[in-house]
């Protein structure tokens, strides 16, 4: 006999009551008190439209079939009262994940802390960007003029178009929960937490980590 999750999340967060409840959403993995309904796509982005973008539509079918490495997908993981954050950056194929420290979360600052973390990766590891429409990615055509990366964005309201992503700043908010004040934390700590990230086996990977899967890769290793 199977059992979808779905019905398995129905249980835990409509029949239990009291200190049960409590203890059964403590063990799940991203602790949320409440179930989470997909949002419907709204027909108007309610953050703007950004100037030039490239629609998820034209990226290539290898980015969504996942059949070469090197697309990746970003997002800022917010700090406390959305003061502060953390860029974050997930590898499709290898889920390899990438935390930038950002001093500032305005367009400038973002392209250039992308771009200096971008190329510390070998070139073919270095195809594109998928993001939200989030005005801290306005300077897109130039971080594409200086690292030769292209940027795609999602359409408006529909985060499982970067699911790789949104998945992964889930799992981070363990380290790193709503009220972190980002401009706290040293690059070391930081780091420490990505190599965590990357160390952590994965079942879509066959329970190798992402850092087995990423240095695995041919292109990773020079051949």
């Amino acid at each position: 006999m199977r059992i979808s999750h779905e019905a398995i999340y129905t249980y835990l967060y409509v029949l239990p009551r009291g200190e049960l409840r409590r203890e059964l959403l403590a063990t799940l993995r991203h602790r949320h008190k409440w179930r989470r309904a997909r949002r419907a796509s709204r027909a108007h982005d309610r953050r703007g439209q950004l100037p030039d973008m490239i629609s998820i539509e034209e990226r290539p079918a290898e980015v969504a079939d996942r059949t070469i490495p090197g697309h990746w997908e970003c997002d800022l993981l917010m700090g406390r009262g959305s003061t502060s954050a953390l860029g974050t950056l997930v590898e499709r194929t290898t889920r390899t994940t990438l935390l930038v420290p950002l001093r500032a979360k305005d367009a400038t600052s973002v392209r250039r802390a992308f771009a200096r973390e971008m190329r510390t990766l070998p070139q073919q590891m270095r195809r594109s960007l998928t993001y939200d429409r989030g005005k801290e990615m306005a300077e897109h055509r130039l971080f594409t003029e200086t690292t030769g990366i292209k940027v795609y964005f999602a359409h408006p309201q529909n985060p499982w178009e970067r699911g790789t992503n949104e998945n992964t700043n889930g799992l981070l908010r363990q380290f790193f929960p709503k009220r972190t004040d980002f401009t706290r934390l040293s690059r070391r700590q930081i780091k420490h937490v990505q190599d965590l990230m990357n160390g952590r086996p994965r079942k879509v990977l066959n329970w190798r980590t992402p850092s087995e899967a990423f240095y695995h890769l041919p292109v990773a290793l020079g051949t």
